[in-house]
């Protein structure tokens, strides 16, 4: 059967193959109709097809065809016949039996009105009749191979809407044993399925009914009652997905299921964003974003595209990334979520050419620059030192004595939470980039500015692909040590904090984010492999592996925000500017170009590196 439905003929050929059938069983229901009315002849008449009979029913055949042209009738999938595709046959039945009354009266081509009506209302009756057949097949057949039980968290709108969506189709092939809910009382029926208790049963309902899928659908939840509920499902051993919520989401249209992400375990306050703050400087303004195709710059560039600036000037050395955003973005613009106004500019470009960032500086004249362009990876830079110091360190340099030279209005810098006393070649770095930006005399009024975060989900390199990846392949799972710690944030979050902070952009301060509570991963790769639907260490291994080289324990975010104060946004905390001259810098830099030409040493590059920060570690 299944074969039938992907054949090309029938993919091509199912409306008319369905219009035929319906033409078909019109034409039998009004023959059966004629001959019922003529007692089926049994009573010594004679049967005489006059050609009255004949035009009669070529008329009602092609009156019926065109109805279900103009009701659509031939077009609904058999399967999911409901009350539209009842109302619609019955619309079309209706249509044709007053058309047909009237051309009858008119023509006399039909002898009786009741043959009409009967074999009108047999016609409406036997093509609906036979879609519900089929869809009770087609339900049963599939109910037959639903072989897991399954179970939905929340028994209101969502509930029903995802309870629709299992039965509705082959995506999630199992049995639904009933609903919980906090608010529902104990043995109401929704579908015909009960709720069966709350969310705290949800262990106790999985062991008794064995169910092996939890479906969470709650439309309306707190961040903490979100967790709470996650948390419950985890500890059922039950695989554990999360209804998303769009404003498609109806009863004709799919459901859009997937695993629980990170971001719904975490503790994050919400963010609360001073549009008009951020808007003052960014709208009709002409903004650069460097390194504009990677995970952190690309998010950057969605959230400044709502405010509508002139123009944006989007560098990157890697061209397929930026060229993924620019056609991400006239997508954006052709379906009216951007303004085609904005004029866009990709261009690709190394930071390390010093002369080549000043062209485009002197071409565009951007007023406002977010820098993001960076190599991040902190263990691929432990084995290459001078290529992190070259792109990351002299790069930034370019950038930041370009924006000075074509008198930019505002210069953010993306740092990082490991540029706080770095014990690893990239957080060493990112702590000179500071300095830099911290240094630089001009008496331009350009405000500076660097924001550290922590480690961000779903970015380029993230533990968290990596767990997935792991779990789906049966483990193990590794982790460097079990005690280790790190802070978590969005990708959005991060980019829309990088927004605010710009604002607050004065004197060559240094933002810190604040990343709320510190992680543990060890709890993180065991509450993904719950979720998973399978039992940490026993399906699936957690195998530790040891600190990769320059990997610290903990991360000293929570440390450096106690040396801060908070801006009028909670999240945000500003590090004042240390006293710190552009010659000492400059001396620096000048000993660190010196060093990586004189050696390929990676040991003694860091050394140096780590030796040159030394003094300059807050």
């Amino acid at each position: 059967m299944t074969s039938l439905y992907k054949s090309i003929l029938y993919q091509r050929y199912r409306g008319l193959m369905i219009s035929l059938f319906d033409i078909f069983v019109v034409f039998f229901c009004y023959v059966f109709a004629f001959f019922f009315d003529n007692h089926f002849f049994l009573d010594g008449r004679v049967l005489h097809i006059t050609s009255y009979i004949l035009l009669g029913m070529v008329f009602v055949l092609v009156l019926h065809a065109v109805m279900g042209v103009v009701f659509q009738t031939y077009k609904s999938l058999w399967t999911f016949t409901g009350p539209s595709e009842v109302i619609r046959a019955g619309l079309k039945s209706i249509v044709c039996l007053v058309i047909m009354l009237v051309f009858s009266s008119l023509s006399g081509l039909f002898l009786h009105t009741q043959i009409l009506i009967l074999g009108e209302a047999l016609a409406f009756f036997a093509s609906l009749g036979c879609r519900l057949i089929y869809r009770s097949f087609r339900r049963y057949a599939m109910d037959m191979e639903r072989s897991e039980n399954a179970l939905i968290v929340g028994a209101g709108n969502a509930g029903y809407l995802m309870l629709t969506e299992i039965y509705r189709g082959t995506s999630y092939p199992y049995n639904v044993v009933g609903f919980l809910d906090d608010l529902k009382e104990k043995g109401t029926i929704i579908s015909g399925k009960k709720v069966l208790g709350t969310v705290d049963d949800v262990k106790a309902i999985c062991e008794k009914y064995d169910v092996k899928h939890v479906f969470i659908a709650i439309s309306k939840a707190t961040r903490q009652q979100k967790q709470r509920i996650i948390d419950l499902c985890a500890s059922s051993g039950a695989n554990t997905k999360i209804m998303r919520f769009t404003t498609e989401n109806d009863l004709n249209s799919p459901v859009h299921v997937e695993d629980i992400q990170i971001e719904d375990l975490l503790e994050r306050p919400s963010i609360n964003l001073q549009t008009e703050q951020i808007g003052s400087y960014l709208t009709d303004k002409v903004v650069c974003v460097t390194g504009a195709g990677g995970s952190i710059g690309s998010e950057l560039v969605r959230q400044i595209l709502p405010f509508q600036p002139k123009s944006l000037v989007l560098l990157d050395i890697n061209e397929n990334t930026l060229y993924m955003l620019k056609q991400e973005i006239l997508r954006g613009v052709r379906k009216g979520s951007y303004s085609p106004k904005i004029e866009l500019e990709t261009l690709i470009v190394s930071i390390r050419e010093r002369d080549e960032v000043f062209k485009i500086f002197d071409q565009f004249h951007p007023q406002v620059v977010y820098h993001a362009a960076a190599h991040k990876h902190v263990p691929l830079m432990e084995d290459r030192p001078t290529e992190a110091i070259r792109n990351n360190i002299f790069g930034t340099k370019n950038v930041i004595d370009a924006c000075i030279h074509s008198e930019v209005e505002r210069f953010i810098m993306i740092s990082t939470d490991k540029a706080v006393n770095p014990t690893n070649v990239m957080g060493a770095t990112k702590r000179m980039t500071e300095l830099i930006l911290q240094s630089r005399e001009t008496d331009k009024p350009i405000r500076m500015a660097a924001v550290r975060f922590g480690n961000v989900l779903g970015s380029n390199g993230s533990v968290i692909p990596i767990f997935k990846e792991q779990i789906k392949q049966g483990g193990p799972v590794t982790i460097t040590d079990k005690n280790i710690q790190r802070y978590f944030m969005t990708i959005p979050e991060a980019a829309q904090l990088v927004l605010q902070a710009g604002y607050y952009a004065n004197h060559r301060e240094i933002f810190v984010l604040d990343m709320g509570k510190p992680v543990k991963i060890l709890d993180l790769a065991e509450k993904m492999i719950s979720l998973s639907g399978a039992v940490p260490y026993k399906d699936i291994e957690i195998k530790e592996i040891g600190l990769r080289p320059g990997e610290k324990m903990f991360e000293e975010l929570a440390l450096e925000i106690e040396k801060c104060h908070r801006t009028e946004n909670k999240l945000i905390f500003v590090h004042e500017p240390i006293e710190i001259t552009q010659e000492e810098v400059d001396q620096k830099i000048t000993s660190l170009y010196d060093v990586i030409m004189r050696t390929d040493d990676p040991a003694k590059i860091k050394e140096v590196l780590l030796e040159t920060i030394k003094d300059r570690m807050n």
